[in-house]
């Protein structure tokens, strides 16, 4: 073959690896703002640390507070906002609609309304309210995806988790009319979305849980791309096209199912993070999952750190998700109005 038939070859090559090391170089510099925002986290707050007297003095006050409370609060900041960011990219390119978000499918109704039973009648003595909210979250995935499968089509699980989260909120609110004040305070903390201090099993269960879901995700990334063309073409292209909205639907609802029933509601995480990254890096999933991944993970990191840090002003610990909102709402209306968001 000679030097003119190669050209293009070699052009598409030298694309190709200009593309991976762009996405190597992208996904370290976020890896790298990721850990950053939980070294600041483990060691930033409203009681002074010494990093130096914790990490010499395993018995002194500030060991404790160090790997007791910071670290384990920051490692689940980071896997929950690793798990809604990186289901809202799958999601988004899946649904093809870059405004889903990761409880449009009617997982955050199915654990909301878990968590709530299991608050509003006193189950939650034991074993706190993560297990009912999963149990919850599960079921409402069952539902989702057999309605979904049964209709082969991803807008009938999307209708179908719309349906559910509407009636999960109608019989909310029953139970709060129900229930006494302190329950009902109970109720509305954890529907805010708070972060927790969870021991080493629950955190080393959740981490195998969403490194399982989010290795799922990023190995079916390239299939999404090219359901972004159509049914009929990805099928023509080789893509099991069922098969993949299946997977993709399966592993984006328990990586949310897990991560909801750890922290609540904590609401635009999935929706703003992968929405910026597709407006800064293109649409390709292949860096947009992993890139969302890091992404949240350091956004809801310093989340947290921004509760604990306006505790003198509020003297109480805003829940996260109120953060969150308030700074993901003001910053997607600006991208509204200049146009950046799809009406």
């Amino acid at each position: 073959m000679n030097a003119v038939a190669l050209a293009p070859r070699r052009a598409a090559a030298a694309e190709l690896r200009f593309s991976a090391g762009r996405a190597t170089a992208i996904l370290a510099l976020l890896a790298g703002g990721a850990l950053a925002a939980m070294l600041l986290s483990a060691v930033v707050g409203e009681y002074p640390l010494a990093l130096g007297r914790a990490l010499r003095l395993p018995a002194s006050v500030d060991a404790t507070v160090l790997w007791r409370l910071r670290v384990p609060r920051a490692v689940l900041g980071a896997l929950v906002g690793a798990a809604l960011a990186a289901s809202g990219s799958a999601l988004q390119g899946l649904l093809k609609n870059p405004l889903a978000d990761p409880f449009i499918l009617g997982v955050s109704g199915g654990a909301a309304l878990g968590a709530t039973v299991a608050l509003a009648v006193g189950l939650t003595a034991l074993v706190g309210p993560s297990l009912f909210a999963f149990l919850g979250s599960v079921a409402a995935m069952a539902l989702v995806l057999a309605v979904g499968r049964s209709r082969r089509s991803p807008y009938a699980a999307l209708l179908t988790g719309v349906v559910f989260n509407a009636f999960a909120a109608a019989a909310i609110t029953c139970i709060k009319t129900l229930v006494s004040p302190d329950r009902v305070g109970e109720i509305l903390y954890w529907l805010a979305g708070s972060l927790g201090y969870e021991a080493p099993r629950t955190l080393a269960g959740a981490a195998g849980l969403q490194l399982a879901c989010l290795a799922v995700l990023w190995r079916q990334s390239g299939r999404l791309n090219l359901l972004s063309l159509g049914d009929e073409d990805a099928a023509s292209l080789g893509v099991p096209v069922q098969r993949t909205r299946t997977i993709v639907l399966l592993a984006a609802s328990l990586s949310v199912a897990g991560a909801v029933a750890l922290s609540g509601l904590v609401g635009f995480v999935g929706l703003i993070v992968p929405h910026l990254l597709r407006l800064l890096l293109g649409p390709d999933q292949r860096l947009l999952v992993p890139a969302s991944a890091l992404a949240g993970a350091g956004f809801l990191v310093l989340s947290d750190l921004l509760t604990r840090l306006l505790f003198p002003v509020f003297h109480a610990e805003l829940p996260v998700g109120v953060v969150t909102a308030v700074l993901g709402g003001p910053l997607f209306l600006f991208l509204l109005q200049r146009g950046q968001v799809p009406p």
